[in-house]
């Protein structure tokens, strides 16, 4: 293995890990309302809020690099046309996530720092987040980012460079990117740990290739 392999190896893995630690601090420093109530001005105009959200934007922007890495190691393996498919479909799903998650990191905040009433801040939330455009942009970029992860997962999986199921996990984490968010605090927090875990996973077994045996199997 060369040097720019090694340096290669270790930048994809830096990345992953650095992803799936920004996904777990994401829904972990989140505010939520008590007793599972919808969030409101407290929330949005908490520091936290603006940590955890531009946590999440952090994360997709380390996740995207991260497989446009994976995809340079994986280049002479079977698993390299998965691996760019990966990229293509994760960044033009980041793509279209990101401009959602301003609009909730920033919009948000100062709607929650504005001193409206409760009403008029859940009815101007509402319109910040589910109208038809952004509502449509935002499900889109995350089954993108969805179909990304899998794809990796498939391109780890045939590389012969990991063990079969390491992209598994990541992969799982990001289809259920959708379903979290209409669940309790205590399950988004599990999601969150999901990906870190599975995101973990991978950047192991990149660093893990530069061993001899590693780089062995995948020639």
């Amino acid at each position: 293995m060369t040097v720019s392999d090694r340096i290669g190896n270790r930048t994809s893995g830096a990345l992953f890990a650095l992803a799936g630690v920004l996904f777990v601090v994401y829904p972990a420093v989140r505010p939520y309302a008590p007793n599972g109530a919808a969030d409101g001005a407290a929330e949005f105009a908490s520091p936290w809020w603006l940590v955890a959200h531009l946590s999440a934007v952090g994360g997709f922007i380390a996740f995207g690099l991260a497989l446009v890495a994976l995809g340079s190691i994986l280049k002479r393996t079977p698993g390299a046309r998965a691996a760019v498919a990966a990229v293509v479909a994760s960044w033009v799903g980041i793509g279209l996530t990101l401009p959602y998650y301003g609009a909730e990191t920033f919009a948000l905040h100062a709607l929650g720092g504005s001193g409206l009433d409760e009403d008029a801040v859940a009815t101007l939330a509402e319109s910040v987040r589910m109208g038809s455009a952004q509502a449509f942009l935002f499900a889109a970029g995350l089954l993108l980012l969805a179909v990304g992860a899998v794809a990796a997962a498939v391109a780890v999986a045939r590389s012969g460079l990991f063990a079969r199921w390491a992209g598994i996990p990541m992969a799982l984490g990001f289809a259920l990117f959708i379903p979290q968010f209409y669940v309790d605090a205590p399950l988004r927090i599990a999601h969150g740990m999901l990906i870190g875990i599975g995101c973990a996973v991978v950047a192991l077994g990149v660093l893990r290739a530069q061993s001899p045996r590693s780089t062995k199997t995948g020639a």
